[in-house]
């Protein structure tokens, strides 16, 4: 498995599974599933209820805590300094476990500066162990500006949503100057660009699925990719795209699919 070295050294699988719209109930068997396939890295949100059946399937796994590399975030209820260390202590109640690998702001909420809190916060777990490294979830190159100006922790992931139809070039171009790593949450748009011809044409090319030529756009070009699936023979699928290469040209023809394919609410105007 690939990693990518965070900006306080910390090491993240480049490829993750995540469990965004699994009900409960259906997670402990799902994540099961991408632990034996081989994922170490998880990413889970207090908001998607779901924490509980991540923590079931880890509990029952026989890997070691430090093979795995565990991602929750903190909700935008909960947004101020005191707040975050009761939503992370009730998050890894939920996990079943005494730290988290990575700790992130799930929005910015931006008609108040309670993301500003809540980063301090966020610096105070950190500085006491209860999650390895923070960052940001959906963070508009403004609001990387505020965190920044603070003077303290630079981010370590910016998780954003970023797939052809929509990759969010400002707030990735943002990421990279301030050495922040991009994180793409919906990488494969909900399937959305899987018909795309230059896509089709890249599958064939390599012998391999639409799915994988687009995570394999995303890991050539350095991003981390969180992709979700509860069917287990794709679930295998997503994590075998590192057995080929997208050529420049293949990769400039994905880059051309860029349109406003939005699959969720934009930062600037979701607050809650």
């Amino acid at each position: 498995m690939n990693t990518i070295t965070l900006n306080n050294g910390v090491e993240i699988p480049q490829l993750g599974y995540g469990v965004f719209q699994i009900p409960d109930a259906a997670t402990e068997a799902a994540v099961t599933t991408a632990l034996d396939a081989g994922y170490r890295s998880i990413d889970t949100a207090a908001v998607y209820g779901n924490e509980t059946g991540v923590g079931r399937a880890l509990a029952a796994s026989d890997l070691a805590r430090d093979d795995l590399f565990i991602t929750t975030k903190l909700w935008i209820a909960d947004l101020g300094r005191a707040s975050a260390r009761d939503a992370l202590n009730a998050s890894l109640d939920r996990l079943g476990l005494d730290r988290v690998d990575l700790y992130l702001i799930h929005w910015p909420a931006p008609a108040t500066d309670a993301y500003l809190e809540a980063w301090q916060g966020l610096e105070d777990l950190l500085a006491e162990g209860l999650t390895r490294a923070i960052g940001v979830s959906n963070f508009l190159p403004e609001h990387l500006d505020r965190v920044i100006a603070l003077g303290g922790t630079v981010p370590a992931v910016n998780q954003i949503e970023l797939h052809p139809a929509l990759q969010n070039r400002d707030s990735a171009a943002a990421n990279a100057k301030h050495g922040i790593a991009t994180e793409a949450w919906s990488p494969l748009a909900q399937g959305a660009v899987l018909e795309d011809a230059a896509v089709v044409a890249a599958a064939s090319a390599h012998g391999v699925s639409p799915a994988q030529v687009v995570l394999r756009w995303h890991l050539q070009q350095g991003r981390i990719v969180i992709p979700k699936s509860v069917t287990p023979a794709r679930i295998a699928a997503n994590l075998d795209v590192f057995g080929f290469d997208l050529s420049v040209e293949e990769l400039a023809a994905i880059d051309g699919l860029e349109r406003d394919g939005r699959t969720g609410p934009h930062p600037a105007t979701f607050n809650g």
